[in-house]
């Protein structure tokens, strides 16, 4: 057993912010992913890598591997890759010595407590001692971050963060079902009412307007289906922070620490 190997489930933002850290403190770290991710900061997403085949974060380069086998051939060589495998069948295979839930789906979708040594998650869904050894709190406020030893972090809200005084109104949901066909892209300035995207329907093209006016930080993948409702985009009123659409956010780095911490105080109680 590779003590430094660690299988992340889920390469959005957050997740990104974990592995991020991980491979810059020296393990190998194989993101699991499903066949057509959701994530919205797509920038800072290793899930990118699905659709791209490799995906740049702050430097960091991770390419999608085929099968297990080429993520194995990855790993040695880059100390990281991308793989397909929602069920977490490679976990089976490959044991490694901890693996980290960072879907946040606000449940839980199949991570157990004996899938390696260490077992760590992100967010509500998942009860520490139970479901998983620790739990980290996502939950904005003087408690993101922390280590849960048992119990179950905050619920979900459902209100977003507040950046430059927003919260709900800076976060799209896709005005009807459909196929997204983007207009404007990530890093580009937009204003309240302009039109950032199409929702194409079996009645016709729905446009998908900006709520407020500042830069386009966030934009589903161009061509993804997408429900009524479904989140599908985020602004940042700050229009002169833009290049933070290319770096992890805050959140996602005290999430990674709190991460790290954990896996560190586990593993250092087994043999």
């Amino acid at each position: 057993m590779d003590r430094n190997f660690v299988i992340v489930r889920g390469g959005g933002d957050i997740a990104t912010g974990t592995v991020l850290k991980l491979h810059n403190c020296g393990f190998l770290v194989l993101v699991l992913e499903t066949g057509s991710p959701a994530a919205i900061r797509r920038n800072v997403s290793f899930s990118e890598a699905v659709y791209t085949g490799s995906q740049t974060v702050e430097g960091v380069r991770i390419s999608f591997a085929d099968d297990i086998e080429h993520a194995v051939r990855l790993l040695e060589r880059d100390g990281a890759a991308v793989l397909v495998d929602p069920a977490g069948e490679s976990i089976w295979k490959l044991k490694p010595f901890a693996v980290i839930d960072g879907i946040m789906a606000k449940r839980n979708l199949g991570t157990r407590i004996d899938m390696a040594p260490v077992t760590v998650a992100m967010g509500p869904g998942f009860t520490a001692g139970k479901d998983v050894q620790a739990v980290i709190e996502t939950k904005r406020g003087h408690s993101l971050g922390r280590i849960i030893w048992e119990g179950e972090a905050a619920p979900n809200t459902g209100i977003p963060g507040n950046i430059g005084g927003f919260t709900s109104e800076r976060v799209i949901h896709s005005p009807a079902a459909g196929v997204m066909r983007n207009i404007k892209g990530i890093t580009e300035s937009v204003t309240a009412g302009d039109i950032i995207a199409y929702v194409d329907t079996e009645d016709g093209a729905v446009p998908v307007t900006a709520s407020i006016s500042g830069i386009l930080r966030g934009l589903i993948y161009d061509g993804y289906e997408v429900t009524k409702g479904f989140k599908i985009a985020d602004i940042d009123p700050r229009v002169d922070e833009r290049e933070n659409c290319f770096t992890v956010s805050d959140k996602a780095r005290c999430i990674a620490g709190g991460v790290l911490e954990a896996l560190l105080t586990i593993g250092r109680k087994i043999p």
